[in-house]
């Protein structure tokens, strides 16, 4: 039985919860977090607490805060030589007080509130600066997802990087057409399968390989024709840049 407590209440916490408390192997021992809110609506309120200093004794402390938070919580905790983990995609894992043993609980997937996640298809990147954390590490990865990688700071730093671009900046381009389907009238939903086709390529092929459009044709006219139906300068820029990115990875110019 692997005893853990959640510092923390936002979508990585909660969604960790929720993971856990489907585990047999699991105890969630406590939660912490400054607003002592539930993290689940069948959570019992005796096992939150808003004060620091009533933290319990558990097997591991996972900080699913902010990366912002992760430094000042894990000097404030009230006690020394446990394990605390953070699961942060960028920092690094020394950012924790080093008075407790350190290491990374980093599920990488995009977290929503309201939008359930199935942890078995989620790759967990672990860390631990020493081998009977990081076994230990492990075995709680392994409880939620086989994919599991020990992955080094430096590398997840990496990992991190492409994430924001396949997911934060892909779903950024993604709003942006929806908003321009919106202020003409045509329902987004036209563009759902290309969308997923467009994902399903990424996944079955190399994407350089499945790279398309008027960038790669060099369709000057079709790119002008585009830029004249942008009202918005930012969406004007947007397009304009990644042109050029697309024209000059594949050897062509704007």
């Amino acid at each position: 039985m692997i005893r853990v407590i959640l510092l923390g209440a936002g979508n990585v916490a909660q969604h960790l919860y929720k993971a856990f408390y489907k585990q047999p192997a699991i105890t969630i021992v406590q939660c912490y977090n400054r607003k002592g809110v539930r993290l689940h609506p069948d959570q019992n309120e005796n096992n939150v607490t808003k004060n620091i200093a009533s933290i319990k004794e558990a097997d591991i402390y996972i900080m699913a805060v902010s990366d912002d938070a992760i430094k000042t919580l894990s000097s404030q905790l009230p006690f020394t030589n446990r394990l605390v983990v953070h699961t942060s995609g960028s920092v690094p894992m020394i950012a924790i007080n080093n008075s407790n043993r350190q290491g990374v609980f980093y599920p990488l997937q995009t977290f929503t509130s309201d939008k359930a996640v199935d942890f078995a298809k989620i790759p967990i990147c672990i860390e631990g600066d020493q081998e009977k954390d990081l076994f230990l590490i492990e075995r709680l990865a392994l409880l939620l997802s086989k994919k599991t990688y020990q992955i080094s700071s430096a590398q997840r730093n990496i990992l991190h990087v492409s994430a924001v671009f396949v997911n934060n900046f892909t779903n950024h381009l993604f709003s942006i057409g929806n908003d321009i389907c919106k202020e003409n009238n045509i329902p987004f939903e036209i563009l759902h399968p290309l969308l997923q086709e467009t994902a399903k390529k990424a996944l079955e092929i190399n994407p350089n390989k499945a790279q398309t459009g008027p960038a790669m044709r060099n369709d000057t006219k079709t790119i002008a024709r585009h830029l004249k139906l942008l009202s918005d300068p930012s969406q004007q820029e947007i397009y304009q840049t990644l042109t050029k990115a697309i024209q000059s990875k594949y050897g062509k110019k704007l």
